[in-house]
């Protein structure tokens, strides 16, 4: 383990990190991209009928931008159980220790969950409006997969971080939603 413990955030860590943080800084990844490229069957969707989940996939010209957590002092062992618990309940992530560079221009090595490209969960390169339908119906055990989406792409608005497809997502979503397909 790194110390201190940096924690790098793309998804559902930026707004519900459910560890104690000393600070967060907005940072980069390069070489990986945040995508929908996650089945969830368990979260946001059931073996049954899977919603879709955020993953970090490599792509060599690719970059992500999210939130570094630093993780309080002490607090790390229990930080470890509390992420590894929770993401990598299936399988489909794994852990990764990645350079991230923080918006000071600062280099630290952060803890990431990225896709396990083998896991029957992967499926990377679903067109958006196929995303947009599963999002917009699939249900897990935590909550409908519309609010994991209109979360993640809310705190990225405040937190002035650009995605074009998740605003892409977030809006055919609601279209969708509206449209009676809840």
């Amino acid at each position: 383990m790194h110390k201190p413990l940096w924690v790098f955030g793309y998804g559902s860590l930026i707004w519900n990190p459910e560890f104690p943080v000393e600070e967060q800084r907005v940072a980069r990844l390069s070489g990986w991209h945040r995508s929908f490229c996650m089945r969830s069957i368990h979260y946001r969707g059931t073996e049954a009928a899977p919603g879709l989940v955020l993953a970090l996939d490599r792509a060599a010209a690719a970059g992500c931008t999210g939130v570094a957590f630093r993780v309080k002092d002490g607090a790390e062992p229990e930080t470890l159980a509390v992420l590894r618990e929770r993401e990598l309940i299936s399988g489909a992530y794994l852990e990764e220790w990645l350079p991230l560079t923080l918006d000071c221009g600062r280099e630290v090595t952060a803890l990431c969950y990225v896709i396990n490209r083998e896991t029957n969960q992967y499926c990377g390169g679903l067109p958006l409006e196929e995303q947009a339908g599963i999002i917009a119906t699939a249900v897990g055990g935590r909550g409908p997969n519309c609010d994991y989406l209109f979360n993640t792409a809310s705190h990225l608005m405040d937190l002035g971080i650009a995605d074009p497809d998740m605003q892409w997502l977030s809006i055919r979503v609601q279209a969708l939603r509206g449209a009676g397909h809840k």
